[in-house]
């Protein structure tokens, strides 16, 4: 539990605001979107501040995860039983979810935070690094075409789910497969929700093209 919780107050830091905050002396939220992330501190700050946030609020998934690992891996010359290993597995993908939870949902700014996508890059590139490369490149696409990021993010983090199953299926099947595809479909509809007002906007032809 102290593993979820120390998840969630990481993913909660708004690195996104307090950047602006720093050099502007703003509050992001009042700005395009409404957002913490990147794609919004671009539009404030420019996009060294862009960058920088993407950067760090991938850092605090990568993180979570990896000290979730480290917490709740066997002790050196022990060798955890299938059950234990199982368990920490489900952990693991509970700290994964709690961190995004966290990034979308910060109890510091009153639960209004980024949109989940750079912290769940961090995320899956720890428990599925080729898998975040695929979609990467799908994101990539959907953005150079259409112009709008919050719809290659939507595209990109629905394509994790179905990436997964696919590799698990055809390519190489993984033991702990249900917690992995927990974090990918939950963590995907997580983004997805946090996109609500994006996908309204792009319904009515209103949403802001990325320049």
């Amino acid at each position: 539990m102290l593993v979820i919780i120390a998840a969630y107050l990481l993913g909660s830091i708004p690195f996104g605001y307090l950047i602006v905050r720093a050099k502007e002396g703003g509050d992001i939220r009042q700005t395009g979107s409404g957002g913490t992330g990147a794609t919004n501190v671009s539009r404030r700050a420019g996009k060294t501040a862009g960058v920088l946030t993407l950067l760090l609020d991938a850092l605090k998934g990568v993180a979570a995860v990896v000290i979730a690992m480290w917490v709740l891996s066997p002790a050196e010359g022990e060798q955890g039983s299938v059950t234990l290993q199982v368990s920490a597995a489900w952990w693991v993908a509970a700290a994964a979810l709690a961190v995004m939870i966290g990034h979308i949902f910060p109890v510091w700014l009153r639960f209004r935070g980024g949109k989940g996508v750079a912290t769940g890059v961090g995320v899956f590139l720890v428990l599925m690094p080729a898998i975040v490369g695929i979609a990467a490149l799908i994101f990539v696409g959907i953005v150079l075409v259409t112009r709008y990021v919050s719809l290659g993010s939507i595209v990109g983090a629905l394509s994790i789910p179905l990436l997964a199953l696919l590799e698990h299926k055809f390519l190489s099947p993984h033991p702990n497969f249900a917690p992995l595809m927990t974090v990918a479909v939950v963590g995907a509809l997580l983004i997805v929700f946090a996109h609500r007002e994006n996908v309204a906007r792009l319904v009515q032809g209103r949403e802001s093209k990325f320049r």
